[in-house]
């Protein structure tokens, strides 16, 4: 594993939090079939507003190269660049309004993000890593994949190994290379005011 890319939190948190990270090089060893049901079975468990779970994923390994192409086709030029590398893409959906009475749900995005979320930490407890990424192409997937009217593609994901860092070309070397970072809790948990930290927090 790279080092340089556990987390290294100013309070306890869990393993798997510390370990989670993004990569843009990925190794060409293949994700079992058991690993990626077990990750989408974990995002099928994410909390949901009215457990509405609104989320779907289209997905293709690499192992089918037409299906992939495919795929890979609907991210964004420089999203394309590195994860034609990826042994596993999906595109995250989410229905926009309730099953039950056609509404509209405003919870559809955050769902979908813990959904996937979920299935993130699910992959590092397996060894493995995701890139989630907004640089998709909406609108092509919606015609390559007949997405209905009503669901919006929004996020694509990068499932797989992380490649040694040592052995990627620049800029990816110098990114899987720096270490990770993060504002401190105080600049986002408030309390009587906008902007004012909390005093449950330090």
């Amino acid at each position: 594993m790279n080092t340089l890319k556990i987390a290294q939190p100013a309070h306890p948190i869990h393993d798997l939090v510390k370990q989670r990270w993004s990569p843009y090089g990925f190794s060409d060893r293949a994700v079992s079939s058991t690993d990626l049901q077990s990750l989408f079975e974990a995002a099928r468990w994410a909390a949901s507003s009215y457990n509405e779970q609104p989320w779907s994923y289209i997905v293709a390994a690499k192992s089918d190269s037409t299906a992939f192409a495919k795929l890979l086709s609907c991210l964004t030029e420089g999203n394309q660049a590195w994860a034609a590398a990826v042994p596993v893409l999906a595109i995250g959906c989410t229905s926009l309004n309730f099953s039950k009475n056609g509404k509209p749900n405003a919870a559809a995005f955050h769902d979908l993000g813990l959904a996937s979320a979920t299935l993130t930490f699910e992959a590092t407890a397996r060894g493995l890593v995701v890139h989630q990424m907004i640089g998709i192409l909406p609108d092509k997937v919606r015609e390559l994949y007949a997405v209905p009217e009503g669901v919006q593609p929004f996020t694509g994901l990068a499932i797989g190994y992380a490649a040694d860092p040592e052995k990627l070309p620049e800029p990816l070397k110098q990114r899987e290379l720096t270490p990770r970072s993060r504002k401190p809790i105080t600049d986002f948990v408030f309390g009587d005011k906008w902007g004012t930290k909390s005093g449950l927090v330090e």
